[in-house]
């Protein structure tokens, strides 16, 4: 499966909310997110576009692969993530991946809004993220099979233009950081 998503730049987090509410999006609970990425000892991450990374989401920690992005028009890839229990999983694996010779690169922190909503058949996940040294931010999400990228796109971009979203951005966080 693919995670198919759309980034812009968010100026009116208000606005945002109130479209979504109309749009009838239901809204979570507010989340702290803590994300270390790592580099890989053999290849460079950043010349390949790929990532590894901890994430600790209200302490709960998770372990993620994002391939390359599959398309010029969206932020498209194909991610693995694995959920891990343990009050110290964050620690351990932390300290797993630099024994195996991965490098720490940078720690991304943002508070995230999540929304969820039902559009043409599939389930959509709307961020709003405040991104430490970045601002805010608006994330359109959903997953799809390789063969419905194209459809799971278009439903994106068209959902991006009714909520008045232009000019997608489709850096990552830690790129955009990165390049500061």
């Amino acid at each position: 499966m693919l995670e198919v998503e759309l980034k812009f730049r968010c100026d009116d987090p208000q606005r945002l909310e109130a479209d979504l509410s109309r749009l009838g999006a239901l809204r979570a609970d507010e989340v702290r997110q803590v994300d270390q990425y790592f580099n890989h000892p053999q290849r460079d991450f950043a010349q390949t576009d790929e990532a590894v990374r901890i994430r600790d989401t209200n302490g709960q920690t998770s372990l993620t692969y994002k391939g390359p992005l599959v398309d010029l028009e969206s932020k498209t890839r194909r991610e693995i993530e694995l959920d891990l229990a343990g009050d110290q999983a964050r620690e351990k694996l932390g300290e797993w991946l630099l024994a195996v010779g991965f490098r720490p690169v940078l720690q991304v922190e943002k508070t995230r809004q999540a929304w969820t909503l039902s559009r043409g058949g599939r389930d959509v996940e709307i961020v709003l993220d405040l991104v430490t040294g970045l601002g805010q931010f608006v994330e359109l999400e959903t997953v799809a099979a390789e063969a419905d990228l194209a459809p799971a796109r278009r439903l994106l971009q068209d959902l991006a233009g009714e909520l008045g979203l232009t000019q997608s951005e489709r850096r990552g966080y830690l790129t955009m950081l990165l390049g500061r």
